[in-house]
């Protein structure tokens, strides 16, 4: 059990960020600042929820297609075993580890996601920094205090090119997630800000993803691989490799080729609630965050009327025009692209189908006919004055000339973390039920709980393997 944890609205400050300063410079140094020991209470509790969704999840996507081509590949390429890849049993280099792990933890779409750059960010923060940890005997503590300095460089160089960057068509957890991992890392592996800031330089040119990839297997690459180049970004940085330590803010630099938008005082400018961790959103139905609101506002009025199949003569689902590029897929034909369509997830929600069980996006769910007719009924329009991703209204006309409304915000965080904690948990034995024994998820359950006092991760890598916890310390 946690203590009773509200979110508290005080500014943790790390470093200081002058206007007169460079803003990848600034980011570096603000980055290798961070000490664990100036955590506050709120911000330990949502990186040990962070860590505890992401082993749920990736749990779940260990064993997915995708995911198994990357462990085969990885295994059949060998290398030292430095780091576990999880739920497959061997070990291999910390770079193939980070980038199995976090596709296979981005595979079913079921992660977090932050709104301050429209992107998932632990699937590209812990699995790299597992690895380091893992091959480094590095602490709890100290894995902590990177995963918020990677957090936070991550959000602000979100909040500095948003929305231009991700509405041209840049997967922003590809392209700023590599940003992150590597600001992680750096601090991970105990680097200056000079050579942070080459380390983000090597990120920047790194960087890539396109959202043209989602609803196929390249949108959860597009995780690993932003891990596995974040890292490496930094393991370079800290042999003296050079980049330019100015690459975000630079002529023909990340920013101006990367979108329309940049507005560095927006990177240097603290969110409402002092840091972006706070702003962290977790996902409890597993398809594309974009689709929850209207999910919620569907579930909502279905509960409320009783509403049945046969009662529904339309649907009309309001949502941003940013949906179009994202989760508009109005004839999704696999589960994978159900996850990216605002109509059948609509039509999912009031048939009372369950949004947030894995089984429910699968290829035949998605083609059952009765659903596919109540989808038909679905209409989507779409509004550009609507710059939330978040927001959605959805209106049921019915076959008694009702006319039904109902609106939701899903970009609103839990402002109880001990609320948020239980349904997390939940969430957690729900999708690790199937892979790991009840005795291994109450370990890892414990494990979390006491990150700040791990001395190394050994444990929790061994539980991660599949290896007994006994086994794991030997």
């Amino acid at each position: 059990m946690i203590a009773n944890i509200s979110l508290s609205r005080t500014p943790v400050v790390a470093g200081r960020i002058g206007p007169a300063q460079g803003l990848t410079a600034a980011l570096a140094e603000r980055a290798a600042a961070w000490r664990h020991e100036e955590l506050a209470a709120d911000m330990r509790e949502l990186v040990r929820q962070c860590v505890l969704d992401w082993i749920a999840v990736c749990l779940a996507g260990a064993h997915e297609p995708l995911t198994r081509m990357l462990a085969e590949e990885a295994r059949e390429q060998g290398g030292h075993a430095q780091a576990t890849v999880v739920g497959q049993g061997f070990a291999t280099s910390c770079r193939q580890a980070a980038l199995v792990n976090g596709a296979a933890s981005h595979a079913l779409d079921f992660d977090d996601v932050n709104m301050s750059f429209s992107g998932h960010p632990s699937v590209v923060l812990v699995p790299p920094l597992l690895a380091l940890a893992e091959a480094r005997g590095a602490s709890g503590a100290e894995f902590m205090a990177a995963f918020v300095a990677g957090y936070e460089t991550l959000c602000r160089i979100g909040a500095a090119v948003s929305p231009g960057h991700y509405t041209a068509g840049f997967h922003a957890t590809a392209t700023l997630g590599t940003f992150g991992a590597a600001a992680a890392c750096a601090h991970l592996l105990g680097l200056g800000a000079a050579d942070t800031a080459v380390a983000l330089g090597i990120a920047a040119t790194e960087a890539a993803g396109l959202k043209s990839m989602f609803g196929t297997m390249c949108k959860p690459l597009h995780a690993g691989k932003a891990g596995a180049d974040g890292l490496l970004a930094a393991q370079l940085a800290a042999r003296g490799f050079t980049s330019r330590a100015d690459a975000i803010e630079a002529s023909q630099g990340f920013a101006a080729t990367h979108g329309p938008d940049f507005r560095p005082e927006a990177a240097l400018r603290d969110p409402d609630c002092g840091l972006y961790l706070r702003q962290n959103l977790f996902k409890y139905h597993a398809a594309c965050y974009g689709t929850h609101a209207a999910i919620e506002a569907a579930r909502c009025l279905t509960e409320r009327h009783e509403l049945r199949d046969e009662d529904v003569m339309r649907v009309v689902v309001h949502a941003s025009s940013m949906s179009d590029s994202v989760c508009n897929i109005a004839e999704p034909r696999s589960g994978l692209e159900a996850k990216f369509s605002l109509r059948h997830t609509v039509a999912m929600a009031i048939a009372g189908i369950d949004t947030a069980k894995l089984t429910s996006y699968s290829d035949a769910q998605t083609d059952d006919p009765d659903l596919k007719r109540l989808r038909e009924r679905v209409r989507v329009e779409l509004h550009g004055e609507c710059s939330e991703l978040t927001q959605a209204e959805v209106v049921i006309k019915t076959t008694h000339g009702a006319t039904l409304r109902q609106r939701h915000d899903a970009g609103v965080p839990e402002r109880d973390l001990c609320a948020q904690r239980a349904r997390l948990e939940r969430k957690f034995r729900s999708m690790a039920a199937p892979v790991v024994s009840a005795e291994v998820c109450d370990e890892l359950i414990d494990l979390v709980d006491r990150l700040d006092e791990l001395p190394d991760l050994s444990p929790l890598a061994g539980l991660l393997a599949g290896v007994p916890l006994d086994a794991a310390r030997h």
